[in-house]
């Protein structure tokens, strides 16, 4: 089949179209709402109660950020994944586009805070001439810059067609299929290796030494800050390691000679759905870590609730005595 006179890709997947159908709409949409919630109420309380212009806060303004960019496409993959395309060719290319991107820097941005924590707690003494905020500007504007260089295939290459059994799809077309299937498989290949197993072999490294170095001079007040990022990198890798497998054998699939690789993988597609709904979990893992287990955040989150408890107590008394004499605003506002 082609496409402004060009070849694409043409796969037929009932079978997995069907299983997707059922179970990939409605977890979208929980995923979106909880995320929305979660890694919004952090953002609130970094900027209500915190300093913003801090190493740490900054990394986690940035990763919060990333968590919301990446949850922002899921509706429009939710009704997609039931209906055709129906928001047109330049949304197709935005959307794909905002969820690798937010996906990216956010595997970058866990990276690097685990980078800046080994840092803190190994070499203390040079860290703390060297943790200004600049430094933090220029790791975050390389990790964006990144991301987005690695998303720019998905823009070029995501477009709408109209497939006669489908409707409307968005997905890689456009363009001849070996050439297709090449970005395609280079893309699963980048996503395995850059933004997984060098991060996973980094973060390795910086936390067994972090461990090492915590044995040995058991220093105070270190070990929550590492055990707060620690579980959020663990929540992470526990989520996205699925996902990366059934990608890696993906690309294998796809680096086969027969050009229908990746067309007669229904067992692999059901995986995938599977796979990939654990993977899209992970960005409301985040907040809870963060409310839970991070000491600030816990006291910030009784802080806010405790004045929205004690706004309320003041409205139920200032009803109460309504029924006597009229109330003042200024009874409820104080």
């Amino acid at each position: 089949m082609t496409y402004d006179g060009e070849f694409i890709t043409l796969c037929i997947k009932t079978e997995s179209n069907k299983f997707g159908a059922v179970v990939v709409p409605v977890f979208f949409y929980v995923v979106f709402t909880v995320s929305l919630l979660g890694n919004g109420l952090i953002l609130f309380l970094l900027l209500k109660f915190e300093n913003i212009k801090t190493v740490t806060n900054l990394f986690i303004f940035n990763l919060v950020v990333s968590d919301l960019l990446f949850t922002l496409s899921l509706p429009f993959w939710g009704y997609y994944q039931n209906h055709s395309w129906i928001f047109g060719d330049g949304l197709c290319k935005v959307v794909s586009s905002i969820f690798h991107l937010g996906f990216y820097s956010s595997i970058l941005f866990l990276t690097m805070m685990t980078v800046d924590r080994y840092m803190a707690v190994v070499h203390a003494i040079y860290a703390a001439r060297t943790r200004k905020l600049l430094y933090v500007y220029l790791a975050s504007a390389a990790i964006w810059a990144i991301s987005l260089l690695s998303t720019v295939p998905k823009f070029v290459l995501y477009r709408t067609r109209n497939d006669v059994f489908q409707g409307f799809l968005c997905q890689e077309s456009g363009y001849q299929v070996e050439t297709i299937r090449w970005w395609k498989m280079v893309g699963y290949y980048q996503q395995v290796v850059m933004f997984f197993f060098i991060p996973l072999a980094v973060i390795f490294y910086c936390y067994t030494l972090i461990v090492a170095k915590l044995y040995h001079t058991k220093m105070q007040n270190k070990d929550k800050a590492v055990k707060l990022i620690l579980l959020i990198v663990l929540a992470f890798f526990i989520c996205w390691t699925p996902y990366n497998i059934i990608l890696f054998i993906k690309a294998q699939s796809l680096s086969q000679e027969s050009t229908d690789g990746d067309c007669n993988t229904t067992a692999i597609d059901n995986a995938y759905y599977i796979c990939r709904n654990i993977a899209y979990f992970h960005c409301c893992v985040n907040p809870f870590f963060y409310t839970f287990v991070g000491t600030k955040f816990r006291r910030h989150l009784a802080s806010l609730f405790g004045n929205w408890m004690r706004c309320g107590l003041r409205y139920r008394q200032s009803s109460l005595s309504s029924k006597t004499s009229e109330y003042s605003p200024q009874t409820i506002y104080e």
